[in-house]
């Protein structure tokens, strides 16, 4: 979405925009031409944000309010553009929490470790994709502090990590779900709500 967003906005500026040495943010401005395109596209993944992490039951509840705390960002910077030339504090300082905010929710996600967690939730790989998108931000503001000529590459590998990531976690889920099933015709794993007791009561649909 985020980068079907980008590739169209991007199309009505012609040569004069770099996706290089310029950022997102450029084609959301004010007075872009691209710019209802590139703020319904940031809104809208603000939106699948924040209904993942309502419906990502299975994931650790400082992970998902991460997430809804990432998608919140995502609509207050569609809400808060830059202005057509220079920058904007409040709009960078958006960005900012929105950057940090889904780069540590994978983490804040996980669970413990063994085949009975969905393997987007595990320690290992939450790790890994918590540690890219750390770097990927990283690399971003050194460009961006000391104006260099990827700028604009660095945002894109960030954002696109962050967008991809959620949908990885539930295809995981989804995936764990269509396990084998137990000798009580049950899933071997907890993506369903908190487990039954003896007599089956205290079981919730799955919420995918």
């Amino acid at each position: 979405m985020l980068v079907a967003g980008w590739t169209v906005a991007a199309l009505p500026e012609g040569p004069a925009y770099d996706p290089v040495t310029q950022t997102i943010s450029v084609l959301a401005a004010y007075g872009a031409a691209g710019f209802w395109v590139m703020t319904g596209a940031l809104a809208a993944l603000g939106v699948c944000h924040l209904l993942t992490a309502w419906a990502l039951r299975p994931a650790a509840r400082a992970g998902r309010l991460a997430l809804g705390g990432g998608g919140v960002a995502a609509l207050a910077v569609a809400v808060v553009p830059v202005p057509g030339s220079g920058g904007s504090l409040r709009h960078g300082s958006l960005a900012a929490a929105g950057f940090a905010l889904l780069a540590l929710w994978p983490l804040l996600a996980a669970g413990r470790r063994g085949t009975a967690v969905p393997w987007g939730l595990r320690p290992g790989p939450a790790l890994l994709a918590t540690a890219l998108m750390g770097a990927g931000a990283v690399w971003f503001l050194v460009e961006a502090r000391q104006h260099g000529g990827a700028i604009g590459v660095a945002e894109r590998l960030v954002t696109f990590l962050q967008s991809v990531w959620p949908f990885v976690v539930v295809t995981s889920c989804l995936r764990h779900q269509d396990r084998p099933r137990g000798r009580r015709g049950r899933p071997r794993d907890h993506c369903d709500g908190p487990a039954a007791g003896p007599s089956g009561a205290g079981s919730t649909p799955p919420h995918f």
